[in-house]
């Protein structure tokens, strides 16, 4: 049997929390129906002994306090909330814990935006991670030696896993029971939690994130002409041109400032014009495509699919297919 030591800490997000533990408890409960040992010892393991959470309306108590926790086999981190740079101050006493059991040979577990306390712990330098694609850019400017891979849910390198955002974490932990019980009890808790075992990208559920607290007025100044002229021919030449800086210049002043070149700004302004018609209206796709500034169909699908993961068709089907459907 594994021990898991399922961690609380301060500003704990109480649904990402409870989603682990709900996903071993049921796969102990399938284990146990089948005659079989139960696969985990599950402990909620805390620098306090309670955490109080939503506003003091919530108050969640551990089995164990990380002093009496000297060895685990997994740890997993739930997601975190709020103020995160208060949050990373309020569990400090947790990093030093989780490195002792990440050298002790524990597998290490992040969820959501608990990946911001295992990255405190430099656990994660040079190594790939997953979070919520919201928080991507604070990550990457607090984290720079993670590989930080945004569009995906799943990242598994030297016995430390972590997981996409909010409910996507469940995914992981439906791999993590295939990896440590069996694919039988990791696809009859699929079921039970109505799960999608295939999914692997956050892509199409990804708002873009413009960036625009980087401090570079001239940048700026251009990210809000692109946003108000994205359906016209612009090129990065006339957008250069605009703040009086050469084209080297600006593209590298650009891509320092949003982490998009000019090319992909436009391209990634044109697509969430493009999904927001898919989704709220019965458009023809190649009206759609027109109106947010493409001419070639060909280029405009290719592109929807790079940005999103799914063809037009697919987007709209999937995120207007059950409103159609209730009227």
């Amino acid at each position: 049997m594994k021990h898991v030591a399922i961690l609380l800490p301060e500003q704990v997000n109480v649904a990402g929390f409870d989603n682990p533990r709900q996903g071993l408890v049921e796969t102990n409960a399938f284990l146990l129906s089948q005659g079989r040992p139960p696969a985990f010892d599950i402990n909620i393991v805390g620098i306090e002994r309670e955490v109080v959470v939503g506003d003091g309306l919530i108050t969640i108590r551990a089995d164990k306090t990380l002093e009496e926790v000297d060895y685990t086999d997994i740890v997993i981190i739930p997601p975190i909330q709020g103020d995160i740079p208060i949050a990373l101050q309020k569990n400090v006493q947790l990093y030093e814990w989780l490195c002792r059991q990440y050298q002790q040979g524990a597998q290490i577990v992040s969820l959501c935006m608990g990946a911001f306390l295992l990255a405190q712990t430099g656990l994660l330098n040079g190594k790939k991670c997953v979070t919520h694609w919201r928080a991507s850019a604070p990550f990457r400017q607090m984290f720079p030696k993670v590989h930080l891979l945004s569009d995906k849910i799943i990242t598994d390198e030297d016995n430390i896993c972590t997981g996409g955002g909010a409910f996507s974490s469940a995914n992981l932990m439906l791999y993590l029971i295939e990896k440590f019980v069996d694919r039988e009890t990791a696809v009859y808790c699929s079921k039970i939690f109505q799960i999608d075992p295939h999914r692997n990208s956050q892509t199409p559920f990804i708002i873009f994130n413009k960036q625009k607290d980087h401090g570079d007025r001239e940048i700026l100044s251009v990210q809000n002409y692109i946003e108000e002229k994205f359906t016209l021919k612009l090129s990065v030449n006339h957008l250069s041109n605009l703040v009086a800086l050469g084209r080297r210049t600006f593209e590298r002043r650009f891509k320092q400032a949003t982490s998009n070149t000019p090319i992909e700004y436009i391209q990634r302004i044109r697509v969430e014009a493009a999904k927001k018609q898919l989704e709220n209206n019965l458009k023809n796709i190649n009206q759609i495509m027109y109106e947010v500034g493409y001419n070639d169909q060909s280029a405009f699908r290719k592109i929807f699919k790079k940005m999103t993961g799914l063809s037009p068709q697919e987007y709209r089907k999937r995120f207007t297919h059950q409103t159609r459907s209730a009227i």
